[in-house]
């Protein structure tokens, strides 16, 4: 949820909270069983922004908000190429890959 390409990273000057909040985490848009039984983890960067939203909560909270409503989601089939994110390359200002690095260099 926090490793995907269009992550939030900043350093302090920029960094904000209500950013890091919304931004540094993704909106992961499982199927219905999997938010019952995950406690809604897919709407994890609401919970950044407001950790005493209680997880039962956090689809009322999502649904009530035009801002968002509006921000991209990631599907389970989408969250498999995150796995192989794992360096931020600052110059980009996004997650990439150990292969993409090579194949810069």
């Amino acid at each position: 949820q926090h490793q995907y390409e269009d992550a939030y990273w900043a350093r302090k000057p920029e960094w904000t909270y209500a950013e890091a909040a919304i931004f540094g985490s993704s909106h992961y848009h499982l199927p219905k069983i999997f938010r019952w039984f995950t406690g809604n983890i897919g709407l994890h960067h609401i919970h950044h922004l407001a950790s005493g939203i209680p997880n039962y909560r956090l689809p009322e909270c999502y649904r009530s908000s035009k801002d968002l409503l509006a921000l991209p989601r990631m599907t389970f089939l989408e969250s498999l190429n995150c796995a192989r994110l794992a360096l931020w390359d600052e110059a980009q200002r996004k997650m990439i890959s150990f292969k993409a690095l090579k194949a810069a260099a």
